[in-house]
């Protein structure tokens, strides 16, 4: 759409090698914040439930399936906050934009910890939860674009894939640290404890994460691509591409991510409340499924990001599609199994992580690839976010309301089968070379 960049035009503190591993690590952690406070929400939505949407006499499926509208509605305002703060990022920098969604994003956190519930503030307890929600996902829109964009436009020739894979890994990260969290609560308070106070701690501990990433932020200079792309009074403006083409550029990129968000948030974190709903598992087994799971899809990440700076970006995730797509249902059915040993069921929950893990390691990098320097915040940001509304933020709405209403336990299998089918055709029209030249 736009020809290739000019040179770099690197600051000083991206002249050596502390650039991009300061970049890499001020991507990430405002990443793993976000994404372990979402794990954190997942993985509690039953507490929530009876704390926020559950009055008395309620039922605790309609409770449940509010609090994932809650999550759902989140969700659909990342777009907004792609789009909002991807223009502001791709016209005033990325430094100063992501500044200011690690502050929204720790602020709206911090404050659900120390939110009244129900019982004691009424009706004004949900809908002020909700208004947190939204706060967070506008802020989280803006958190993907310019983070992918940090490290991939700092990321040292033929590392892409592996730099933008660890966007991908601080979301494992980060619901891992969540799960973890949520089931050290669940292990040592009663039950009482953790429904009564206990769920407001790992909402809490979201401040000094976000004050450690607010302080990396502040000390990191503008991305090389960026700078050498801005305009000075001596240059024109960059050419920007046309409507048009970042839009499909946009459409193509949701419908390669769509197996990516629809499998990973069946398998990392709608399946605790799934498992107990279905098979009369505890929370503490459903959370320790959870975080095979999610074991699996770490393990993953990382390699698969390095593999498509190696092979490209295409094989890797075809491969990690087709799997979930063909041995989603029959691994849901063995999990389901009374006669399955437990190892065996752990074995599958890893392998399920790493399937995902295939399409999200080199996922960022393929978006980044996607759009030119002057519109790859807000291009690439918009396409992670529009997917993650629809197959991500809505799977544990659609995946609870489904089995309500049919009575079948194999709904979250078909939704993700169906969901990385989709992804197996977009993934097709990627070229073979594009993780082999620089970045537009």
């Amino acid at each position: 759409m736009t020809s290739p960049d000019p040179a770099p035009v690197r600051s000083h503190n991206a002249a050596g090698p502390s650039g991009p591993r300061r970049a890499l690590l001020a991507g990430s952690v405002g990443n793993f914040i976000e994404w372990y406070e979402f794990g954190v929400y997942g993985y509690l939505a039953t507490v929530i439930a009876a704390q926020f949407f559950t009055p008395e006499g309620g039922s605790e499926a309609e409770g449940l399936v509010k609090t994932y509208a809650s999550f759902a509605l989140a969700f659909f305002f990342r777009p907004v906050g792609a789009a909002l703060f991807g223009r502001l990022g791709d016209r005033l920098g990325r430094r100063p934009v992501l500044i200011l969604v690690i502050c929204l994003m720790t602020g709206a956190t911090t404050l659900i910890g120390a939110l009244p519930t129900y019982a004691s503030l009424g009706a004004a307890a949900p809908w002020l939860l909700t208004v947190l929600r939204i706060v967070q996902g506008l802020s989280a829109g803006g958190e993907f674009g310019g983070a992918v964009a940090l490290m991939t436009e700092f990321a040292p020739p033929g590392r892409r894939g592996r730099y933008g894979a660890w966007q991908s890994f601080t979301v494992a990260a980060g619901l891992l640290a969540g799960s973890g969290a949520t089931a050290v609560l669940a292990t040592v308070l009663t039950t009482a404890q953790l429904n009564g106070w206990g769920w407001r701690l790992p909402f809490l501990l979201t401040l000094p994460l976000g004050l450690g990433a607010l302080w990396l932020r502040l000390h990191l200079d503008e991305t090389p691509a960026f700078s050498a792309a801005a305009p000075t009074r001596e240059s024109a403006p960059p050419e920007r591409p046309s409507a048009r083409a970042t839009a499909g550029a946009i459409a193509l990129g949701i419908g390669r991510l769509t197996g990516w968000s629809a499998a990973g948030y069946t398998f990392l974190v709608v399946l605790p409340s799934y498992l107990q709903r279905t098979t009369d598992a505890s929370l503490q087994q459903a959370l320790l499924a959870t975080a095979l799971a999610n074991l699996g899809f770490a393990a993953a990440i990382l390699p698969a990001g390095a593999l498509s700076d190696r092979i490209g970006r295409r094989p890797v995730m075809l491969t990690g599609a087709l799997l979930v797509a063909v041995f989603a249902l029959p691994m849901l059915n063995l999990v389901q199994d009374p006669g399955t040993p437990a190892y065996g069921k752990g074995m599958l929950l890893v392998a399920a992580g790493g399937a995902v893990g295939l399409m999200a390691g080199p996922g960022p990098a393929m978006l980044a690839e996607m759009f030119p320097t002057t519109v790859r915040y807000t291009g690439l940001g918009l396409a992670y976010a529009l997917s993650n509304a629809v197959f991500s933020g809505c799977a544990g709405l659609i995946i609870t309301e489904a089995i309500e209403r049919t009575g079948d336990a194999d709904i979250p299998a078909y939704y993700a089968s169906a969901a990385c089918t989709v992804s197996l055709a977009a993934l097709l029209t990627l070229r073979k070379d594009t993780h082999q030249g620089s970045l537009r």
